[in-house]
């Protein structure tokens, strides 16, 4: 089967992208800035957590200068529980740059947009497509997968295969409306040709697809073994008063910036106490004078899952507050961005605050 025809694909794929397309709310939209956001949000994460994160954003940075002017934690707050939070904070910095060096209005030269922080090779192409209808193609997991189904190609679904895809989406990319065409071929891949069974029956462009005329459309791309690694840590709850005891994350690295509850990993051949003591003397200088089960949170990420052990914690002496330290109650705790696997342990500490209490 010959590569599909430019002037038979495009216009069926928009058709049926006119008629099928969800409703979402950075599709009503041209505004370059809320554009922009929702390209960002939705990388590595799934449409139906970005969007209460979406209307949230535009409630507290309703414009590009508004989201430039505030304060980092306030941006990381926001951004609690989307993950990979270098993005939010690429997304500060770039909207300062717009702001200082582009009149608050992000560019529609490709190259200018390319050298903003966060901006990639994919997010420049969707951004300037969908906001200004500018004829950039883009790759991403649903387009890659697509474009290997159409194509037959053999192999797992990763960068080695994009080449041999940009080649092909320049043959059949339309002369004009290139944001809706890109979005087509994602909603595509995520509405029909999925990555498990995959709904041929109800493509709109089944006519052009290698796999699926050899049958091979269930294993193309081929599939990866996913390797979940477990880890093990175990946290330390200080409590004086009516107040916790949090510490914010060094500003380079994983989870940068945030804040937690002191703790770490068990290291191999140690028990949670001992583990428990050794951290909060490496990280606070405080020795560990009795420590009490309370609960345990598990949380997965990308490659691992984080089982955590959370134990009310009494040391000598308490440790003391700084700017990267805080004793914080639990209404206030919700003013400082943490990691998802924190912010879980919070909800369990508002669950059993009057039982500590009684401990304490």
């Amino acid at each position: 089967m010959a590569c599909a025809p430019s002037k038979l694909f495009a216009p069926a794929l928009l058709a049926w992208y006119d008629k099928h397309k969800r409703n979402l709310p950075w599709r009503r939209t041209k505004d370059p800035y809320k554009i922009w956001v929702s390209e960002m949000m939705l990388q590595q994460t799934t449409v139906n957590a970005v969007i209460g994160y979406y209307d949230r954003w535009f409630q507290m940075f309703p414009t590009v200068g508004a989201l430039a002017g505030a304060g980092v934690e306030k941006v990381l707050k926001a951004w609690q529980g989307l993950g990979y939070y270098a993005r939010a904070r690429n997304l500060h910095k770039a909207a300062q740059v717009v702001v200082r060096e582009h009149h608050g209005v992000l560019p529609r030269d490709p190259a200018v947009v390319r050298a903003l922080p966060g901006f990639g090779p994919y997010s420049t192409g969707s951004v300037l497509s969908i906001a200004y209808d500018l004829p950039l193609t883009i790759i991403d997991a649903n387009v890659r997968r697509v474009a290997m189904r159409l194509l037959a190609l053999q192999g797992h679904a990763d960068t080695k295969q994009d080449r041999k895809i940009g080649g092909f989406l320049q043959t059949i990319f339309p002369p004009k409306h290139a944001g809706d065409f890109n979005q087509a071929l994602m909603e595509l891949g995520a509405l029909v040709c999925r990555s498990k069974e995959p709904l041929c029956i109800l493509c709109p462009v089944i006519k052009f697809c290698r796999a699926f005329a050899r049958g091979r459309q269930e294993i193309i791309p081929k599939p990866k073994q996913r390797m979940i690694k477990d880890v093990a840590a175990v946290i330390a709850i200080i409590r004086k008063g009516n107040k916790f005891f949090i510490q914010q994350r060094p500003a380079k690295g994983l989870l940068a910036g945030l804040w937690e509850f002191p703790g770490g990993k068990i290291r191999a051949g140690e028990g949670r106490a001992r583990a428990l003591a050794r951290e909060i003397r490496e990280e606070l200088n405080v020795s560990l004078k009795t420590a009490d089960y309370l609960f345990q949170v598990t949380h997965f990420y990308t490659q691992f899952k984080v089982n955590l052990s959370v134990f009310l914690c009494a040391t000598a002496p308490l440790p003391k507050a700084d700017e990267a330290h805080k004793w914080v109650n639990l209404k206030s705790i919700h003013q400082y961005p943490m990691p998802s696997g924190s912010a879980k342990i919070v909800r369990e500490l508002e669950k059993i605050n009057g039982i500590m209490v009684s401990r304490c």
